[in-house]
């Protein structure tokens, strides 16, 4: 009995792996893709020296920042840029490199390399950033180290 379970399950297998995939990459709608570029122009103002202004001008007032999921959530616009201020204190290069994105609706996720240079070491971390885009704007940012 167990043979001819594995057996079906294994022809199953290969006929799944052989039968054209009927689902298709969906195309992102207007609002997704400003969404996407709302989080892509936030990914991109991370530069040393750090523009506050622009970087600040792409969260909302009361956004709120998760920088990994060990630590605690920092709220406010202000107290946001304070802790990336603190962060980017003696970087003298930095650079998020997104390697893939998705986005549904409000919410705009996207894997990506975090690298930042300081002239006694660096550091690379690879991300899953969860953001919610609400009015163009960031309101809700999650980081998610990948081990």
């Amino acid at each position: 009995m167990r043979r001819r379970h594995v057996i079906t399950a294994g022809a199953a297998a290969i006929g799944a792996a052989a039968w054209p995939s009927q689902l298709r990459a969906v195309e992102l709608s207007a609002v997704e893709q400003a969404n996407v570029k709302v989080v892509n122009d936030m990914c991109a103002a991370w530069v040393a020296p750090l523009d506050s202004t622009k970087l600040g001008a792409l969260l909302a007032n009361d956004c709120v920042f998760r920088a990994s999921e060990m630590t605690p959530p920092k709220t406010g616009r202000a107290t946001v840029l304070e802790f990336i201020e603190g962060i980017m204190d003696d970087v003298t290069h930095c650079e998020f490199e997104v390697a893939d994105t998705f986005a549904r609706g409000s919410i705009v996720a996207h894997e990506r390399w975090d690298r930042f240079v300081r002239p006694t070491r660096e550091s690379e971390w690879h991300v899953v950033g969860v953001f919610y885009v609400k009015d163009s704007l960031i309101a809700e940012w999650s980081d998610y180290i990948i081990a």
